[in-house]
């Protein structure tokens, strides 16, 4: 693992990777020391929604988020709080979707990271037609005081939000 710090005069965040460019929950990005006790860090919520999607435990995808999260369903579309949000993740884990983390970067300041990744899901939908997409999200997550890290904002598509050109 290799840290990659900003000098702290713009902005006092750093952004851990290893070699190739890529984080996972064994860094101290992921696991931190708190009292003895390991917290985990905001790529382990992450990896978290990755697994329980990939399980299809929606209570566990859902208890990723903050209870006034947003998510970004798809362009135009966005629910907010934790109602909508379980309606909206029970679509994708009734896909029996797998979910995978192509290339991740984590960049966190106190209290608040920016998760951007790239993405890939394939499932079968109700009527028994394949599903393919992907993505490159750029979520925001944010530390409770209890020490645990809870997606605040959740977009999926990245960039693909803004309008056409």
């Amino acid at each position: 693992m290799r840290p990659l710090n900003v000098p702290s005069g713009r902005c006092g965040c750093s952004v851990l990777t290893d070699r190739g460019g890529r984080l996972n929950g064994a860094t101290s990005v992921g696991e931190r020391e708190l009292g003895g006790e390991q917290m985990p860090g905001p790529i382990d919520t992450v990896n978290q929604l990755v697994e329980a999607i990939n399980g299809a435990d929606l209570d566990r995808a859902v208890a990723a988020y903050e209870g006034n999260a947003v998510l970004v369903v798809q362009p135009g579309r966005i629910v907010r709080g934790i109602t909508q949000i379980r309606e909206a993740l029970a679509g994708f884990v009734a896909l029996k979707a797998v979910l995978r983390s192509e290339a991740q970067q984590l960049i966190e300041a106190d209290d608040v990271a920016l998760y951007i990744g790239r993405w890939s899901l394939s499932g079968i939908d109700p009527a028994g037609n394949a599903v393919a997409m992907g993505g490159e999200s750029s979520d925001i997550l944010r530390r409770r005081q209890d020490g645990r890290w809870l997606i605040a904002l959740d977009n999926p598509w990245g960039a693909q939000i803004l309008p056409s050109r």
